[in-house]
């Protein structure tokens, strides 16, 4: 589907801020691809360029030399409004702190997205129906935000993230406000969701996420340090992780 079956092509990428003697290079010459299906992790020290990288990729924002290619097309040289539409239809986002609406019922949280992307509200309903049956929450559907506990508002969220099956699912410290049963669960979705072929890059600190993905990219200074393609099944060392836990 993709040249070399990369859903992200990165190259040359940097990302600077300030001028002068203020200059900060928050991302330097960075190269990277990641293949269709695969679970990236991608770690380093507060303030080295890991989010920073992330917005990249997905669009939000725009590299200060470089370029960045989704799916065989180049995003970086889009258009506002274009990037705006990519968004929305190929690129799904979860964040450390949900961003749910909170006047919203988990449903109606999941359902936001095919409706700003033009979908029917029958075919936004029916999608949403078969999210969230599919994090483990159809009986939390009506419930608000405040009435769920934080490994299912980030469910929740996660399930919003795919309402438009996008290419690629962009994550920003998921487990980063969860407790160890919730960081559990979420670390179960997201290796259901990379054994049914979604493409998963996951900025964390949280060792338990890194050990789960195929690959591992460790972050200093805007550069990497360290590229690893972790060996084995990712089922067998969240299986262990659990064993830890317990």
């Amino acid at each position: 589907m993709y040249e070399f079956g990369d859903v992200l092509r990165v190259r040359g990428v940097c990302r600077e801020y300030g001028r002068g003697e203020s200059l900060v290079r928050a991302v330097d010459e960075v190269d990277m691809e990641v293949p269709e299906g695969q679970m990236l992790a991608v770690m380093g020290p507060s303030g080295c360029g890991k989010s920073t990288l992330l917005h990249l990729l997905g669009g939000l924002e725009r590299p200060t030399d470089g370029e960045v290619w989704l799916a065989g097309r180049r995003i970086d040289t889009l258009s506002e409004r274009a990037l705006a539409r990519l968004r929305r239809g190929s690129v799904g986002f979860v964040f450390q702190a949900f961003h749910l609406v909170e006047e919203l019922s988990a449903a109606e949280n999941v359902e936001l997205p095919a409706l700003l992307a033009g979908c029917s509200a029958r075919a936004a309903r029916h999608r949403a129906a078969v999210l969230l049956e599919r994090v483990g929450l159809a009986d939390r559907a009506r419930h608000l935000p405040s009435e769920l506990s934080g490994g299912q508002r980030q469910r929740v969220a996660i399930a919003r993230a795919l309402a438009n099956e996008p290419l690629v699912l962009l994550a920003d410290e998921p487990t980063g406000n969860l407790d160890t049963a919730a960081t559990l669960d979420v670390l179960r979705l997201f290796e259901d969701l990379r054994c049914a072929g979604q493409t998963l890059v996951i900025v964390t600190h949280d060792e338990r996420v890194a050990a789960i993905a195929d690959r591992l990219v460790s972050m200093r200074d805007g550069m990497f340090v360290d590229d690893i393609r972790l060996a084995g099944s990712t089922t067998g060392r969240l299986d262990g992780l659990i064993g830890l836990e317990g």
